[in-house]
């Protein structure tokens, strides 16, 4: 079991299963949304269940117009979950509480990536999206 929440405490989930595809995103996009060099974010494992705890009706959501968007705290602006459709797609890493039991698996979109933004660890690089997973989003 995963939990997590906001940062004002507001919003809180809880994540039956695991959470997989673990990437920071280096996009102009998300560089924005994130407040950040990149986005730190993992997909919701298939099997998995997500459930709102509280606060649900304090998310705002964010469409970016292809079906995906982003879902944050309108009390304290925390960005929580990718969203696709009406469906929670993946997390925030920073809103886990405690060990998300993924680790970064990729850096992508770092062909855009900020000047000032210096990359580390060993996970593998990629100018644009992931390769070739149908089933991922640039949305986080």
């Amino acid at each position: 079991m995963i939990e997590g929440g906001c940062s004002c405490g507001a919003i809180r989930y809880r994540i039956d299963g695991s959470l997989q595809h673990a990437r920071a995103c280096h996009c102009s996009r998300c560089r924005k949304i994130f407040s950040g060099a990149s986005s730190a974010y993992a997909e919701v494992a298939p099997g998995s269940n997500f459930t709102w705890l509280t606060g649900a009706d304090r998310l705002t959501k964010h469409g970016t117009g292809d079906g995906w968007g982003l879902a944050f705290c309108s009390v304290c602006g925390s960005t929580l979950c990718g969203m696709a459709g009406e469906s929670v797609h993946g997390v925030t890493l920073g809103s886990v509480d405690g060990d998300p039991g993924v680790q970064l698996e990729m850096h992508i979109f770092v062909g855009s990536k900020a000047p000032w933004d210096h990359i580390g660890g060993d996970a593998p690089r990629f100018d644009e999206g992931p390769p070739s997973d149908p089933t991922s989003s640039s949305a986080a």
